[in-house]
């Protein structure tokens, strides 16, 4: 990761700046950063705020603030296992400088873990030094892996991620109502929804949407959710008194910038006042969703005996994002329990992990909570409970004004024609039947529609014997 990359990541240049900053790069010299800032490209207060914010790469074991016996424990497993043997191809892999590398390395050395292999020559790269693990290096690796199987980038210091999770907790974004109603353009939100919405965006503090199904709370928590644009920095894992616990996950965790994306100034473009720590990832805020499956055993430490290190829980990967529980009431633990749970955290904005040995610690809590539901919330949770729900917004069915528009929304994206006779046709059976009109059910109708054309290779065109057929699908209630 490199200062382009996190400048794009966070919206203030395009890719077509940084390829005009480095052309002048190559004859007035000086940073990438300034080249920008001297182009009238970044402004001095945004490029303030990426120096202030980005994690400093360590130069020295020391001031990786992780134990030196863990740090060579790390560097002769990576050796071990995957027959690293030149510096740079540690430094790559622990994610940390070359001259960290070879100050461990001097270490085994002198320690006989390690004995040179020879020089070898890579092109490109010029000679290097080959490292071999010696049988007494060889001993303390499985010794090492006895204790943990974990090798991957070295881990960031507790103290240092919490100090991280500090300089940019939520709060550090205000949206403008602008920016809501356009996030919500293409769907059909009333401006009643956006005057509840933003304070509690904004607030950063546990919300509440509720209202029948199909109202559109998902839809709208997500986008919520999406609305923030600020690069963040998550670690791949975290040393928490000597315990290695993973934070970074794939599946969870989107990149700022994509790692198939070519940025220029990756050579001269580094960060002033030192490189940006590869421990890091600088990623979009995190938007964690989770439904039905939510158990308490997900909101601690997941520790694996057989890998004997830990992965962090649901709340702690989603730290200074958004964590929406969908379908709340829905989930294998109790509303009751959940709440106990997550609340206290979030009103204290601290929780308190245990690992397996017992020991206790406090982490930072940021972040916004969002519970969706489409039980009564009475019917969840006590007064007492409620009351520490900051913001409860209720959501209702659409109108038959705004269902016309989802549907004639919903018709023009799949391509289809919808007729005022057909909407008729579909709004008087829902009626006669004492549904509610719902947000979900134009698409239901118009995907149905769309498969039934291309199954038995029709015109894609909207009949009343095929919404006939879709809603027959959508309610029992509704024979074709």
């Amino acid at each position: 990761m490199n200062i382009g990359e996190i400048l794009i990541g966070r919206g203030y240049v395009t890719l077509d700046d940084l390829a005009a900053a480095r052309e002048r790069q190559k004859y007035e010299n000086g940073r990438l950063g300034e080249n920008l800032v001297a182009m009238g490209l970044l402004s001095e207060d945004q490029l303030a705020a990426v120096l202030r914010d980005t994690p400093r790469s360590p130069m020295s074991v020391a001031e990786t603030e992780i134990p030196p016996a863990n740090l060579m424990n790390l560097m002769l497993k990576f050796m071990h296992i995957e027959g690293c043997e030149l510096v740079d191809d540690l430094a790559g892999r622990m994610r940390i400088p070359n001259t960290v590398v070879q100050e461990l390395m001097d270490e085994a050395t002198q320690r006989h873990f390690v004995q040179s292999g020879g020089a070898v020559t890579r092109f490109g790269h010029g000679t290097s030094i080959r490292h071999i693990l010696s049988e007494r290096g060889r001993a303390v690796a499985i010794q090492a892996l006895q204790q943990s199987l974990y090798v991957g980038p070295v881990p960031v210091s507790f103290s240092g991620y919490k100090a991280q999770i500090g300089k940019q907790p939520l709060s550090n974004e205000a949206l403008s109502a602008e920016e809501l109603r356009a996030a919500f353009s293409d769907l059909v939100v009333g401006e009643e929804y956006v005057e509840k919405l933003l304070p509690a965006i904004n607030g950063g503090r546990a919300t509440l949407l509720y209202g029948p199904p199909g109202s559109g709370k998902t839809t709208v928590a997500k986008r919520m959710a999406g609305l923030f644009k600020d690069v963040i920095y998550v670690p791949y894992a975290v040393d928490i008194d000597g315990q290695i616990v993973k934070v970074f996950d794939e599946r969870l965790h989107v990149r700022a910038v994509s790692e198939n994306v070519s940025v220029p100034g990756a050579v001269k473009g580094g960060l002033r006042h030192g490189a940006f720590d590869a421990r890091w990832v600088a990623c979009k805020r995190p938007v964690t969703i989770a439904g039905g499956e939510v158990s308490l055993e997900m909101l601690e430490l997941q520790y694996d005996p057989d890998t004997k290190f830990y992965d962090a829980p649901l709340h702690m990967k989603a730290l200074n994002g958004v964590l929406l529980v969908d379908d709340f009431g829905r989930q294998l633990v109790s509303p009751k329990i959940l709440l106990n749970r997550l609340i206290v955290p979030m009103e204290n904005r601290v929780d308190y992990l245990k690992t397996r040995t017992g020991k206790t610690f406090p982490i930072p809590f940021d972040g916004a909570l969002i519970f969706s539901t489409n039980m009564n919330p009475t019917e969840l949770m006590d007064h007492a409970f409620l009351r520490r729900i900051a913001y409860k917004i209720r959501f209702h069915p659409p109108s038959e004004i705004e269902y016309r528009r989802i549907f004639a929304n919903e018709a023009e994206a799949h391509g289809l024609i919808l007729t005022e006779a057909l909407f008729d046709e579909v709004l008087g059976r829902l009626k006669a039947h004492g549904l509610n009109l719902a947000h979900f059910q134009p698409r239901f109708i118009c995907e149905h529609v769309v498969e039934a054309c291309r199954a038995f290779r029709m015109p894609l065109e909207i009949t009343r014997r095929l919404v006939s057929q879709a809603l027959a699908n959508l309610y029992v209630e509704l024979d074709a």
